[in-house]
């Protein structure tokens, strides 16, 4: 299994932890957020973690682009699904990751929110050019991809060939 540059198949899992914190991102239908963290320091987290001496100038950035600079000293308590959500985002394109993974990102949202949700996810996705692999029943959202692979009872429908997964993931 070949990661961005890496063939992970033999590594251990401190190796593979260390290609997925450089490679790869998560936004959570639960958020994940850090309750003892304010939204700037949970956007910030990853990013401290990895070393950027610019963590915390893209949080703010990425907060404000989220509508957020307003609310980024509140802790998740103090925010709305909607609000915890975006700062979710924030924190997951802050990390400049290669392939981003969101699951239900509007699966806790009313409907005006979660289409405020998709859009500006696929905008930032546009901006950054990260790889997106979405999992949602959320159709509005399935719809804007450029590719669907559709899982029923476990199985894949119309699984796709091999060199369409290698061409669509950048290889």
């Amino acid at each position: 299994i070949t990661l961005g540059d890496y063939e992970i198949t033999s590594f251990n899992e401190e190796q593979r932890a260390k290609v997925r914190s450089e490679l790869v991102g998560f936004v959570f239908q639960s958020f994940q957020l850090l309750a003892s963290l304010s939204a700037i320091e949970n956007v910030m987290l990853p990013s401290e973690l990895r070393g950027d001496s610019d963590a915390q100038a893209k949080a703010h950035e990425l907060l404000d682009r989220v509508g957020l600079s307003h609310r980024m000293n509140h802790y998740p308590r103090q925010l709305s699904g909607g609000e915890q959500q975006r700062v979710a985002i924030a924190r997951a394109f802050a990390s400049s990751v290669e392939i981003l993974f969101a699951d239900e990102p509007t699966g806790n949202l009313d409907t005006t929110t979660g289409q405020h949700i998709i859009d500006l996810i696929f905008e930032l996705n546009a901006e950054f050019g990260t790889t997106l692999v979405l999992v949602t029943h959320d159709s509005r959202l399935a719809d804007r991809c450029e590719r669907s692979i559709h899982i029923a009872s476990g199985e894949l429908i119309e699984p796709p060939s091999p060199p369409q997964v290698v061409s669509s993931l950048g290889g």
